[in-house]
């Protein structure tokens, strides 16, 4: 029997195509150097990624294959090109089961530069998992609240050679959630995060995050804020503001950061402009080099990236 013309097609595709231009403002560009944080760590003319994803979406079940291709996607997957790759099951209209390779739910920030405000990222999400693999169940407690359960993987492994798991939860309310994970393996160790944020007006939202995360004597912590103005329907700015702190049981003091970045983003049709200055600013810690060669504790960049959606 053919197709209703009118019935929905289950097969849909998506994706973005994102490339940028970044000059360091108190460093020379022929001395390679960036902030130490994911993604957009390239100077001049630099390419992020391709994002392509296919979502069958039937009745009850759905599969989705999300693949990535450039520097920013071989960096989120180490070569391996999914970014994810799952299938899923609503076994009620409250109760999700979803088995494969998935985006984690911790933190604030994202793989996709579509999905971020930002196009640099921050400190928190570079120094947790960006992705999973194994079973979650997600459930609708009710209007404001939702519940996640998950085993997975230990972070960011593909498969299971030593026997190891982690566990993963996620609590939410009205869009504030508290995450945590589990680490079993050989880094034994937890995360726990809040992420939220709240619609202070119409032209004006304030996002939140805050995490701890323990492996084995090292680890970090840290907060940031990111508020957002909308200046009319094509242009926004934004200001993420985040506090850092890598912990170690052997170092004296938690070297830290002070991490600003402020970001435009004008939309053109399906192309977003995103002009950004970055400035990040050690405590103790001297890991840069400034014009003279010398080391230094601050770093400062612009860049502007160009974001394609379709």
């Amino acid at each position: 029997m053919a197709q209703d013309r009118d019935e929905k097609n289950p097969l849909s595709f998506s994706g973005s195509i994102d490339t940028y231009f970044q000059t360091n403002l108190t460093a020379p560009d022929d001395t390679p150097q960036s902030f130490g944080t994911a993604f957009a760590d390239q100077l001049g003319f630099a390419l992020g990624m391709v994002n392509v994803i296919a979502n069958y979406d039937g009745p009850k079940t759905g599969a989705v294959a999300d693949l990535t291709f450039g520097p920013r996607g071989e960096a989120a997957t180490s070569g391996f090109n999914v970014n994810q790759l799952y299938v899923y099951w609503n076994v009620t209209e409250k109760t999700k089961l979803t088995l494969g390779r998935f985006n984690t739910y911790l933190g604030y920030e994202v793989i996709s530069p579509l999905d971020n405000f930002h196009y640099s990222t921050s400190y928190e999400f570079s120094f947790g998992p960006f992705t999973h693999l194994g079973l979650r169940a997600d459930f609708e407690l009710s209007e404001d609240f939702s519940l996640m359960l998950a085993l997975m993987n230990v972070t960011d492994v593909n498969n299971n050679l030593t026997g190891a798991y982690a566990g993963g939860a996620q609590l939410g309310y009205k869009g504030q959630f508290l995450n945590f994970y589990y680490d079993g393996g050989e880094a034994l160790g937890f995360e726990i995060d809040y992420t939220g944020g709240f619609e202070v007006s119409d032209s004006f939202f304030m996002g939140i995050n805050a995490s701890y995360d323990e492996n084995n004597g090292t680890g970090f912590y840290g907060g940031s804020i990111y508020p957002e103005l909308k200046a009319s329907d094509n242009f926004k700015v934004g200001l993420r503001a985040e506090y850092f702190a890598q912990t170690s049981d052997i170092l004296a003091t938690d070297p830290n950061v002070f991490a600003t970045t402020l970001t435009g983003s004008y939309t053109i049709e399906n192309l977003i402009i995103k002009p950004e200055i970055r400035l990040d600013s050690w405590s103790d810690n001297e890991p840069y080099l400034n014009r003279d060669g010398a080391a230094t504790k601050s770093l400062s960049s612009f860049l502007i990236a160009a974001i394609y959606s379709f």
